[in-house]
């Protein structure tokens, strides 16, 4: 196998395949030759395990998972990367690319399909301009998965694996919490990236929960009042929440009121628990009054 870390030998092979990167799909090709073998051992890859890959590049994480997991699936946007693809995982025969964009595809059956009495886990790099959408969908989706290990924007991962409850807290770090429990793993530099971006990067694993550690009746309703609290941090909840959801602020604060919160708490400083506690109040003077 080449070497796919050396930067000649990339040069070399996408110009052959006549590649240019393109800014709108956000591609930074990985070329530390560390960061790759450390992913694939934080995701738990063996080889019982299916592990679907999300943008794979040119594949050297892709080739870092086949050395050791069962199976991979690859499930890359840009049909110009197929052929590079086809010559630097030639080799492999447990890796599979599929051309697709990952929102759209069927992962339930993807996973059926592809890793039969497997083990599941998803491990990849993942574009800044869409970590936060491609996380949600994941989870959301409630995929038979044990974790997602990916790479993420720096900043986006203090977001991703703040507490909930802390400064650094968003309505992101409110629903990744609630499917699953996040870790940051490490650090990775902007330089080890071809070409560098502007920001480092870090290594991020979400082990997925069986269960959501609180219980609401609605979750969408929850996640909707989840985002209106943060929708504009400065306020207040009882004006975030009223101006996010359409309701009245005398609703919000009854509410408030019922469950011992004061006035003035603003979203960031309730953990997950008392955010359920909040909706179920919300919930419960919204029905009382209509």
């Amino acid at each position: 196998m080449r070497n796919l870390s050396d930067i000649n030998v990339i040069k070399e092979i996408l110009s052959r395949h006549g590649f240019s990167f393109s800014k709108s799909l956000g591609q930074n090709f990985l070329i530390n030759p560390s960061v790759c073998p450390r992913m694939a051992e934080e995701c738990g890859a063996a080889d019982d395990m299916g592990v679907i890959e999300i943008g794979p590049g040119i594949g050297v994480l892709t080739a870092e998972l086949a050395k050791v997991s069962g199976k991979v699936v690859s499930v890359e946007l840009d049909s110009k990367l197929l052929p590079v693809l086809d010559e630097t995982l030639g080799e492999f025969d447990n890796v599979k690319i599929i051309n697709a964009d990952v929102l759209k595809i069927d992962l339930h059956r993807l996973i059926s399909e592809e890793f039969p009495g497997m083990r599941v886990a998803v491990c990849a790099n993942l574009p800044y301009y869409i970590t936060s959408p491609i996380i949600m969908h994941l989870l959301e989706s409630r995929l038979p998965v044990e974790n997602i290990t990916v790479m993420v924007q720096k900043e986006a991962a203090q977001r991703l694996c703040a507490r909930v409850g802390s400064r650094q807290s968003g309505a992101v770090t409110v629903a990744v919490d609630y499917y699953a429990q996040a870790e940051k793993l490490f650090d990775v530099s902007r330089g080890s990236f071809m070409p560098a971006p502007n920001v480092d990067s870090s290594v991020i694993r979400l082990t997925v929960r069986d269960e959501p550690p609180v219980s609401v009746s609605d979750e969408s309703g929850f996640f909707r009042m989840v985002r209106a609290s943060f929708g504009q941090r400065r306020k207040t909840a009882p004006n975030s929440i009223s101006a996010g959801m359409g309701i009245e602020k005398s609703k919000v604060t009854a509410a408030l009121e019922e469950v011992g919160f004061p006035l003035n708490v603003r979203a960031e400083s309730l953990t997950m628990e008392e955010l359920a506690e909040l909706y179920k109040a919300l919930r419960r003077q919204i029905q009382k009054r209509e």
